[in-house]
Protein backbone atom coordinates (compact mmCIF):
# COMPACT_ATOMS: atom_id res chain seq x y z
CA UNK A 1 0.00 0.00 0.00
CA UNK A 2 1.56 3.89 -0.63
CA UNK A 3 2.28 5.72 1.91
CA UNK A 4 -0.23 8.23 2.94
CA UNK A 5 1.10 12.14 2.07
CA UNK A 6 1.06 14.75 4.73
CA UNK A 7 1.26 18.28 4.41
CA UNK A 8 2.65 20.44 7.31
CA UNK A 9 1.37 23.85 7.06
CA UNK A 10 3.50 25.87 9.97
CA UNK A 11 5.98 28.96 10.40
CA UNK A 12 7.56 27.62 13.33
CA UNK A 13 10.40 25.87 12.26
CA UNK A 14 10.73 23.74 15.07
CA UNK A 15 7.34 22.80 15.41
CA UNK A 16 7.70 21.87 11.78
CA UNK A 17 10.81 19.83 11.69
CA UNK A 18 9.32 17.91 14.90
CA UNK A 19 6.42 17.09 12.92
CA UNK A 20 8.02 15.71 10.08
CA UNK A 21 10.58 13.51 12.12
CA UNK A 22 7.76 11.94 14.20
CA UNK A 23 5.68 11.52 10.71
CA UNK A 24 8.12 10.16 8.75
CA UNK A 25 9.68 7.84 11.44
CA UNK A 26 5.79 6.52 11.68
CA UNK A 27 5.87 5.97 7.78
CA UNK A 28 4.31 8.58 6.56
CA UNK A 29 5.61 11.06 3.53
CA UNK A 30 5.81 14.62 4.50
CA UNK A 31 5.88 18.02 2.60
CA UNK A 32 6.58 21.13 4.68
CA UNK A 33 5.62 24.41 3.97
CA UNK A 34 6.09 27.89 6.31
CA UNK A 35 3.27 30.09 4.90
CA UNK A 36 -0.28 29.81 3.44
CA UNK A 37 0.65 30.97 0.25
CA UNK A 38 3.43 28.36 -0.02
CA UNK A 39 0.84 25.75 1.66
CA UNK A 40 -1.72 26.49 -0.45
CA UNK A 41 0.35 25.87 -3.34
CA UNK A 42 1.77 22.43 -2.48
CA UNK A 43 -1.97 21.38 -1.33
CA UNK A 44 -3.38 22.37 -5.04
CA UNK A 45 -0.35 20.11 -6.65
CA UNK A 46 0.70 17.33 -4.81
CA UNK A 47 -2.67 17.05 -3.18
CA UNK A 48 -1.93 15.33 0.08
CA UNK A 49 -3.58 12.82 2.18
CA UNK A 50 -3.80 14.77 5.02
CA UNK A 51 -3.01 18.23 5.87
CA UNK A 52 -1.84 20.05 9.35
CA UNK A 53 -1.96 23.45 9.32
CA UNK A 54 -1.10 25.95 12.04
CA UNK A 55 -4.16 28.99 12.65
CA UNK A 56 -1.11 31.99 13.17
CA UNK A 57 0.63 32.13 9.47
CA UNK A 58 2.45 34.95 8.45
CA UNK A 59 -0.16 36.57 5.20
CA UNK A 60 -2.72 34.16 4.29
CA UNK A 61 -3.99 33.09 8.18
CA UNK A 62 -4.71 29.55 9.09
CA UNK A 63 -8.54 30.22 9.05
CA UNK A 64 -8.27 31.56 5.50
CA UNK A 65 -6.29 28.75 4.34
CA UNK A 66 -8.74 26.31 5.49
CA UNK A 67 -11.41 28.37 3.91
CA UNK A 68 -9.64 28.31 0.32
CA UNK A 69 -9.04 24.71 0.78
CA UNK A 70 -12.51 23.53 1.13
CA UNK A 71 -13.65 26.01 -1.75
CA UNK A 72 -11.61 24.49 -4.01
CA UNK A 73 -12.85 21.12 -5.73
CA UNK A 74 -9.07 19.72 -6.35
CA UNK A 75 -8.84 20.20 -2.49
CA UNK A 76 -12.09 20.40 -0.52
CA UNK A 77 -12.14 16.77 0.60
CA UNK A 78 -8.73 16.55 2.25
CA UNK A 79 -9.26 16.47 5.88
CA UNK A 80 -7.53 19.39 7.52
CA UNK A 81 -6.08 19.14 11.55
CA UNK A 82 -5.68 23.04 12.58
CA UNK A 83 -2.74 23.63 15.26
CA UNK A 84 -2.60 26.93 17.15
CA UNK A 85 -1.73 28.12 20.91
CA UNK A 86 -5.28 29.87 20.65
CA UNK A 87 -7.37 27.38 22.81
CA UNK A 88 -10.52 28.75 23.20
CA UNK A 89 -13.92 27.27 22.08
CA UNK A 90 -14.85 29.97 19.50
CA UNK A 91 -11.92 29.33 17.49
CA UNK A 92 -12.76 25.75 17.74
CA UNK A 93 -15.47 26.17 16.04
CA UNK A 94 -14.74 28.48 13.59
CA UNK A 95 -12.03 26.00 12.65
CA UNK A 96 -14.67 23.25 12.65
CA UNK A 97 -17.21 24.96 10.63
CA UNK A 98 -15.07 25.99 7.83
CA UNK A 99 -14.38 22.46 7.35
CA UNK A 100 -11.64 21.47 9.45
CA UNK A 101 -11.48 17.62 10.52
CA UNK A 102 -9.69 18.02 14.00
CA UNK A 103 -8.20 21.24 16.31
CA UNK A 104 -5.56 20.82 18.77
CA UNK A 105 -4.10 23.80 20.51
CA UNK A 106 -0.30 24.28 21.20
CA UNK A 107 1.68 22.77 23.16
CA UNK A 108 0.24 19.16 22.19
CA UNK A 109 1.65 15.77 22.57
CA UNK A 110 3.15 14.30 20.03
CA UNK A 111 1.40 10.60 20.69
CA UNK A 112 -1.89 12.37 20.85
CA UNK A 113 -1.35 14.16 17.44
CA UNK A 114 0.38 11.18 15.46
CA UNK A 115 -2.93 9.11 17.08
CA UNK A 116 -5.14 11.83 15.19
CA UNK A 117 -3.62 11.23 12.39
CA UNK A 118 -3.71 8.04 12.39
CA UNK A 119 -7.47 7.23 13.44
CA UNK A 120 -8.69 9.97 10.66
CA UNK A 121 -6.53 8.23 8.35
CA UNK A 122 -8.08 4.53 9.02
CA UNK A 123 -11.64 6.33 9.36
CA UNK A 124 -11.23 7.05 5.74
CA UNK A 125 -10.41 3.71 4.62
CA UNK A 126 -12.59 1.90 6.83
CA UNK A 127 -15.34 4.19 5.45
CA UNK A 128 -14.82 2.79 2.09
CA UNK A 129 -15.38 -0.49 2.98
CA UNK A 130 -18.27 -0.85 5.22
CA UNK A 131 -22.03 -0.66 4.47
CA UNK A 132 -24.96 -0.62 1.78
CA UNK A 133 -23.35 1.23 -1.27
CA UNK A 134 -26.32 3.15 -2.02
CA UNK A 135 -28.30 5.10 0.61
CA UNK A 136 -31.43 6.58 0.07
CA UNK A 137 -33.98 9.31 1.90
CA UNK A 138 -36.50 11.72 0.49
CA UNK A 139 -34.37 13.65 -1.96
CA UNK A 140 -30.83 12.35 -0.98
CA UNK A 141 -28.82 9.58 -2.12
CA UNK A 142 -25.10 9.00 -0.68
CA UNK A 143 -23.25 6.76 -2.65
CA UNK A 144 -20.24 5.31 -0.97
CA UNK A 145 -18.52 3.44 -3.75
CA UNK A 146 -17.93 7.11 -6.05
CA UNK A 147 -18.20 8.90 -2.48
CA UNK A 148 -20.69 11.76 -3.65
CA UNK A 149 -23.78 13.20 -2.42
CA UNK A 150 -26.70 14.79 -4.16
CA UNK A 151 -29.89 16.38 -3.05
CA UNK A 152 -32.38 16.23 -5.65
CA UNK A 153 -29.91 14.91 -8.26
CA UNK A 154 -27.94 17.93 -7.32
CA UNK A 155 -24.10 16.94 -6.12
CA UNK A 156 -23.47 18.27 -2.72
CA UNK A 157 -20.08 18.58 -1.75
CA UNK A 158 -19.29 16.82 1.97
CA UNK A 159 -15.95 17.28 4.01
CA UNK A 160 -14.74 13.45 4.37
CA UNK A 161 -15.61 13.91 7.91
CA UNK A 162 -18.91 15.27 6.94
CA UNK A 163 -19.55 12.45 4.52
CA UNK A 164 -18.79 9.75 7.36
CA UNK A 165 -21.47 11.52 9.86
CA UNK A 166 -23.87 12.04 7.28
CA UNK A 167 -23.26 7.91 6.11
CA UNK A 168 -23.49 6.82 9.97
CA UNK A 169 -27.07 8.28 10.39
CA UNK A 170 -28.71 7.91 6.96
CA UNK A 171 -27.65 3.62 8.09
CA UNK A 172 -29.19 3.98 11.16
CA UNK A 173 -32.63 5.86 9.99
CA UNK A 174 -35.12 6.39 13.73
CA UNK A 175 -31.70 5.29 15.74
CA UNK A 176 -30.57 8.43 18.28
CA UNK A 177 -26.80 8.75 18.60
CA UNK A 178 -24.91 10.67 21.25
CA UNK A 179 -21.97 13.02 20.28
CA UNK A 180 -19.67 10.16 21.75
CA UNK A 181 -21.18 7.48 19.58
CA UNK A 182 -20.85 9.42 16.89
CA UNK A 183 -17.35 10.51 17.75
CA UNK A 184 -16.65 6.58 18.45
CA UNK A 185 -17.78 5.46 14.95
CA UNK A 186 -15.98 8.01 12.57
CA UNK A 187 -12.64 8.20 14.90
CA UNK A 188 -12.74 4.31 15.11
CA UNK A 189 -13.03 4.57 19.06
CA UNK A 190 -10.79 6.60 19.71
CA UNK A 191 -11.68 10.44 19.83
CA UNK A 192 -9.89 13.10 21.10
CA UNK A 193 -11.40 15.90 20.38
CA UNK A 194 -14.52 17.86 22.22
CA UNK A 195 -18.42 17.47 21.78
CA UNK A 196 -18.46 20.57 20.52
CA UNK A 197 -16.94 19.88 17.04
CA UNK A 198 -19.68 17.19 15.99
CA UNK A 199 -22.79 20.11 16.95
CA UNK A 200 -19.92 22.13 14.15
CA UNK A 201 -19.93 19.32 11.78
CA UNK A 202 -23.91 18.16 11.92
CA UNK A 203 -24.75 22.44 11.09
CA UNK A 204 -22.53 22.81 8.51
CA UNK A 205 -24.02 19.12 6.88
CA UNK A 206 -27.78 20.56 7.51
CA UNK A 207 -26.91 24.11 5.77
CA UNK A 208 -25.56 22.10 2.30
CA UNK A 209 -28.68 19.52 2.50
CA UNK A 210 -31.06 22.58 2.09
CA UNK A 211 -34.72 22.12 2.38
CA UNK A 212 -33.45 18.46 3.43
CA UNK A 213 -31.79 19.99 6.88
CA UNK A 214 -34.39 18.64 9.17
CA UNK A 215 -33.56 15.25 7.98
CA UNK A 216 -31.14 15.19 10.72
CA UNK A 217 -32.51 15.95 14.03
CA UNK A 218 -31.50 16.90 17.45
CA UNK A 219 -32.94 15.29 20.24
CA UNK A 220 -32.33 17.62 23.33
CA UNK A 221 -30.25 15.66 25.94
CA UNK A 222 -29.55 12.61 23.75
CA UNK A 223 -27.92 13.50 20.12
CA UNK A 224 -28.97 13.09 16.94
CA UNK A 225 -30.72 10.82 14.47
CA UNK A 226 -31.63 11.03 10.74
CA UNK A 227 -35.30 11.20 10.71
CA UNK A 228 -36.73 7.99 9.00
CA UNK A 229 -38.09 9.30 5.66
CA UNK A 230 -36.52 6.50 3.24
CA UNK A 231 -35.15 3.15 2.51
CA UNK A 232 -31.71 1.86 2.40
CA UNK A 233 -30.33 0.27 -1.52
CA UNK A 234 -27.96 -2.15 -1.60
Amino acid sequence: MPKHQILVIDDELDIAKLLQYNLEKEGYQVLCAHTGEQGLDLARAKKPDLILLDLMLPGIDGLEVCRLLKSDSRTRSTPVIMLTAKGSEIDQVVGLELGASDYISKPFSVKVLLARVKNILRGQRSIEKEGAVLLKAAGIVLDRERHRVTVQAKPVVLTKLEFNILAFLMENQGKVFSRDKILDHVWQGESFVVDRSVDAHVKSIRQKLGKYRDSIETVRGSGYRFIEDGRHVR
